[in-house]
This record gives C-alpha cells, structure tokens and sequence, in this order.
C-alpha cells in the first residue's frame, strides 16, 4: 500500500512540474509581434523577452522567487569562477563564441577578463 501512494504521489508530482507549459493563451499571436524566439539568446539585443512572457504561469513560480537568492549566490561564487577559468584556456575546455557572447551579456561582470 506505502508503495502505491508513494507512485501516485511521483505521478501526481510530475503532472504538476510539466503543467507549467500547458496554458489555454494564444502563443502564436504573441510570438507574432517579434521575429526573434523569446528563448533565444541573442533575441536580448533586439526585442524584449519580458513583453512576450506570459504572466502567473505557474503556481511553482513563487518557489523560484524564493530560491533566486540562492541561485545567486551559486552563480557568484561557482558559475562565474568556473566561465572566468575556463575562458583563459578555451581550446582545452571546450570555451565556444556563444559562451562568450552569454558571458558578456550578464551584468555586474565581477570575473572577466
């Protein structure tokens, strides 16, 4: 019986963590308005992805607003160390232009060179 609610409960959690993209909005009449994907990084330089973000699109968003200070900090003290080191030998590391070019794109640049 443990086992059965423990499966209903991991099938219950995974319908709620993969309704996020599933809305009822017309995304195509949005996405209409720019050439450029939302998703796409170097749609930054020329539209505004924040415009074309639907607002309270999931309920799990307020725990991202919770655990942003904490991706934060992670991002300080381990991604940007770790993009710094790895920009100086780019050959060994696999270090490619885009990963430049979304290096650049972040702000407070503490860590380049």
């Amino acid at each position: 019986m443990g086992q059965v609610r423990f499966l209903a409960g991991l099938i219950v959690l995974a319908a709620v963590l993969s309704g996020g993209c599933s809305s009822s909005r017309d995304y195509a009449a949005i996405q209409a308005s720019s050439m450029y994907a939302a998703m796409d990084s170097t749609s930054l330089v020329y539209s505004n992805p924040a415009a074309l973000a639907p607002l309270d699109d999931h309920p799990l968003r307020w725990l991202g607003f919770g655990m942003h200070p904490a991706g934060q900090v992670a991002d300080y003290f381990f991604n940007r160390p770790v993009y710094a080191l790895t920009s100086v030998f780019p050959n060994f590391f696999g270090y490619t232009g885009e990963d430049a070019m979304l290096n650049a794109q972040r702000t407070g640049r503490g860590f380049q060179y």
